[in-house]
């Protein structure tokens, strides 16, 4: 969740206020925003957050005004198209489902008290993943949550059965780091949102909905894996410690780039579950260092280039410093998918291709 739509809720809670979340749900087309995007909008109609700025974002607040004064939540369609996007002036053309739901004080207390956990949980090591119900047969459990924590469950979806199922759909998506959709049907069964049969839809958010990538090393190969990857949606931290490679004029796309000693930036940086990890410096003394200083931290995915001889060697020497050799074990590397890259460019897109199949993958090994 965005800090900024975190803080704005503790002060909905703390203060007592009224205002309604905006989340996008899902997305058809060309879009600002991806599922998960949040805005937070107060009675007074100021908000924080965005789900993509324009007129799709001032139609988006209006409707939760709406909901904040009729106080029931609600799915709403932002249609974005083409001749609308032209005449406004937009770059995008697509649509985004919205979950509105209203805050405040004709929530029930359970809904106060479980949301308000669910903010708390967002600052333990929890890591809690969030299940809302968008679509239901029965309109009174539209906005019922689930907060699974590891193996705990808060919250109701309405039904013991349907709890069960969710957890265990949850659990079978295994570790993803972007929200996504479950669809079931009347007994529960997985099944196709598109099909007659399906009668509930659940979204899953992760503790995050950024996916960060973090870019050990400003040689030749980070250039286009800093670009390709912002592309695609990362949000993209280059670290170097000679400021010729890591600037904004080789990086101009990055979301960050730190010009430090490795050691001392990996110090300042935020590892979490949502962070994938590459390892390209320029020479194996600077490799061990970066790797010594995450393999222990819990990101998504490690990688590091480099023969297999000299990977090998320098797994033993941590080894032997005593890094957990189970904690080395999640390592990738040699990095990269085989398909016989040689460019830069070529390398690149063979790293970026493997981490995008780790994150789609249910269970990454």
């Amino acid at each position: 969740m965005d800090k900024q739509v975190y803080l704005g809720l503790k002060k909905v809670f703390d203060q007592k206020l009224e205002a309604a979340l905006v989340t996008v749900t899902s997305v058809l087309g060309s879009t600002p925003r991806k599922p998960g995007a949040k805005m937070l909008v107060f009675a007074d109609g100021t908000t924080v957050g965005t789900i993509g700025g324009g007129c799709g974002e001032a139609e988006g607040r209006r409707e939760a005004l709406n909901v904040l004064t009729s106080h029931e939540s609600k799915i709403y369609r932002l249609n974005m198209t083409a001749d609308i996007a032209q005449e406004e002036g937009m770059v995008c053309g697509g649509i985004m489902e919205l979950f509105i739901e209203y805050m405040g004080a004709y929530s029930s207390a359970e809904e106060l008290e479980l949301n308000q956990n669910y903010l708390s949980a967002l600052e333990s090591p929890t890591n809690p993943v969030l299940v809302t119900i968008l679509v239901t047969p029965e309109k009174s459990r539209l906005g019922n949550k689930l907060i699974i924590k590891n193996e705990e469950i808060l919250g109701d979806l309405g039904d013991m059965k349907l709890n069960e199922a969710a957890f265990e759909k949850v659990k079978a998506g295994g570790r993803k780091c972007q929200p996504f959709l479950i669809c079931l049907d009347i007994e529960y069964n997985i099944c196709e949102s598109a099909s007659p049969k399906a009668a509930y839809r659940l979204l899953v958010e992760p503790p995050t909905t950024v996916v960060k990538l973090l870019i050990l090393g400003a040689g030749h190969i980070a250039v286009p894996l800093a670009a390709m990857a912002k592309m695609v949606g990362y949000e993209v931290t280059v670290v170097d410690d000679r400021p010729s490679f890591a600037n904004t004029q080789r990086f101009s796309t990055a979301d960050k780039v730190i010009c430090a000693d490795f050691k001392q930036a990996l110090e300042t940086l935020d590892i979490n579950p949502q962070t994938f990890v590459v390892i390209i410096t320029r020479g194996h003394r600077y490799d061990k260092v970066c790797l010594k200083k995450v393999i222990e931290q819990p990101a998504f995915y490690v990688g590091m280039i480099g023969s297999r001889k000299r990977v090998k060697s320098l797994i033993a020497d941590l080894e032997e410093e005593g890094v957990p050799r189970e904690a080395l074990q999640k390592l990738y590397s040699p990095i990269g998918l085989k398909i016989g890259a040689e460019t830069p460019e070529e390398i690149a897109v063979s790293i970026l291709s493997q981490l995008i199949k780790v994150q789609r993958e249910p269970n990454p090994s």
